[in-house]
């Protein structure tokens, strides 16, 4: 595994400290957490007690008021285990950062600090049974009345469905605003408010251990002080928080290219086909070759959006283009990692296995590769 270039001491230490909570508390458990299509609440409060969850948060609500470097270590470990803790970066990078940036003082100080502490889970509702990528077509409603808002709607697909209590709403607010996005605003609904309810875990090709639910709104009933910004602001407020979410989705698939890689060049050396190890025959040889020169690419790209986030940059076209071609090309890593792994590779003892299963989808998660090629071409000015 390559450093960055930003990496200093304190984040070796931060990375190995975090390497050694993953290796005695997930690792000997991950296996039968995606059996049981779960992974326990106790894990977010042990998380939460080292420090590794939401560590830019500010020291004042208990966070670490650290940059995002840190945050990519995390998304970097937990990814390495496997695909089904994509949940904890959600909460950290990509839902609080909501409250953090456009939350009252109120707010942030009911909500941050059980964020930080693991004793809340946080999700972000967004897609609908009709409508994903088109947010601006979303179906859910939020009408006010007197100091309330009354939501009705459906929500599915959402990462961390079934165990969030603090859940990052989507709504119209004004259903007749045209144009249609400027009636968007963001809700914050909390576990237990009458008419608000789970559907079913829905049961997934992969990504066993994460859950993934739909979710129900009807007649609930929502004080207006949990309303996150302005209004009929929502959609500005998306718009500008989906660079970090699609840069936490290409990290992602980056650092499993990575792994895949690894895992089958330690496999291909020890393996052996008529007399030889397989890594001695030219076809293994050019494959990985092939492999090897994406993932560097990729590193060295992913690392100088990183920078360029911290930095304050705006950079959606590159991380648009980002997210397209490093979740790309891992799934057909994967496929590639499989071949070379031969029969073993269908296997579910083997760690390839899971990757071939878990990593299509973040092809479509946090916008659909379609729509990250739209908004290439169209900064592209066509």
């Amino acid at each position: 595994m390559r450093k960055y270039r930003f990496e200093t001491e304190e984040h070796e230490l931060f990375r190995k400290s975090l390497k050694k909570f993953l290796q005695k508390e997930v690792e000997p458990f991950y296996d039968q957490w995606e059996k049981d299509r779960m992974i326990p609440k106790a894990l977010w409060v042990k998380l939460g007690e080292m420090g590794f969850l939401c560590p830019h948060v500010k020291e004042a609500y208990g966070g670490l008021g650290l940059n995002f470097s840190y945050s990519v270590i995390i998304l970097e470990e937990l990814e390495r285990i496997g695909t089904s803790l994509t949940g904890v970066g959600l909460h950290s990078d990509i839902v609080v950062p909501y409250i953090e940036s456009y939350g009252t003082a109120e707010q942030k100080q009911q909500w941050l600090p059980g964020c930080i502490s693991g004793e809340h889970i946080t999700a972000v509702a967004m897609t609908e049974p009709g409508t994903g990528s088109d947010l601006a077509n979303i179906k859910t409603t939020a009408i006010r009345d007197g100091d309330d808002y009354i939501v009705n709607g459906q929500k599915t697909f959402i990462t961390n469905g079934i165990q969030a209590d603090l859940l990052l709403v989507v709504v119209k607010t004004d259903p007749n605003a045209e144009p249609k996005h400027k009636g968007i605003s963001l809700l914050m609904i909390e576990d237990g408010m009458p008419g608000f309810s789970r559907g079913r875990k829905l049961d997934k090709v992969g990504m066993h251990a994460q859950d993934t639910a739909e979710l129900y709104f009807e007649d609930c009933r929502v004080p207006a002080t949990n309303v996150i910004g302005e209004a009929g602001k929502g959609f500005r407020y998306l718009m500008e928080k989906l660079q970090q979410e699609r840069l936490v989705v290409a990290i992602a698939g980056q650092t499993a290219s990575e792994d895949m890689l690894e895992m089958t060049l330690d496999y291909v050396k020890s393996r052996t086909a008529f007399g030889k190890s397989i890594g001695s025959f030219q076809n293994t040889q050019f494959k990985l070759a092939e492999i090897a020169t994406q993932v560097e690419l990729g590193h060295s790209f992913i690392e100088s959006l990183i920078e360029d986030h911290i930095a304050g940059e705006d950079i959606v076209t590159k991380v648009s283009m980002a997210k397209y071609w490093l979740t790309d090309t891992a799934r057909q890593v994967a496929s590639d990692c499989m071949q070379l792994h031969g029969g073993y590779g269908y296997m579910e003892d083997y760690k390839i296995a899971r990757r071939y299963r878990d990593v299509p989808v973040a092809t479509i998660y946090a916008g659909t590769n379609e729509v990250m090629k739209m908004i290439i071409a169209k900064n592209m000015g066509l």
